[in-house]
């Protein structure tokens, strides 16, 4: 008789050990019995609550994506500013729970997997709508003329940095990572937004 209660649980850990095996082998080249096992729990039980590998792929996407929501929102509830929306969407990108290393490679083989994937491409758009939608918000504010540009730009060097981080091209901590986006704010504003 199976114990009531117990799925949500189960579910979660699955979608955490899928991120951890994700990260230990850098790529979504991994068995469902291997998350099953990190898990604490037979391959069966996983294909149970999930079905597919891909399926836990994409439980494990939301759940990221739920994980970096919140940290925006929290982030952005503190700004004040156009300028101070910008940075707090910077700096919850880069916490240190969004970029561990598992995290990462779980991001970079997102994006891979979003391209076989009809319902993992969708998830993707969703992100990058919100995170432009928010950046362009500000940007709109700061430098009307230049916002669509600058909003790509920004957007564009957040997944960069991610992708540097995944191929393990330099490793930064999460504050460096920060430091040089805050310099491309700064530098791509016009100087009388800077102040």
């Amino acid at each position: 008789m199976p114990k009531i209660g117990m799925e949500p649980i189960r579910r979660t850990a699955l979608v955490e050990a899928t991120i951890s095996e994700i990260g230990a082998h850098g790529s979504l080249d991994v068995t469902v019995a291997q998350i099953a096992r990190r898990a604490g729990m037979s391959s069966a039980l996983a294909h149970h609550y999930f079905g597919s590998k891909e399926q836990m792929f994409v439980a494990a996407m939301r759940h990221i994506l739920t994980l970096y929501g919140a940290e925006v929102r929290g982030a952005l509830i503190m700004a004040k500013s156009p300028r101070e929306r910008i940075e707090a969407i910077i700096r919850a990108s880069f916490t240190p729970a969004q970029f561990r290393g598992e995290m990462v490679s779980a991001w970079l083989n997102f994006y891979v997997q979003a391209q076989r994937s009809e319902e993992a491409r969708r998830l993707l758009h969703i992100y990058q709508r919100r995170l432009r939608s928010n950046l362009h918000h500000a940007f709109r504010a700061l430098a009307p003329d230049e916002a669509r540009t600058l909003t790509r730009g920004l957007a564009a060097m957040i997944d960069g940095l991610y992708i540097r981080q995944a191929l393990r091209e330099g490793p930064m901590q999460p504050g460096l990572a920060i430091d040089v986006l805050l310099h491309y704010l700064d530098t791509s504003l016009p100087q009388k937004d800077k102040e």
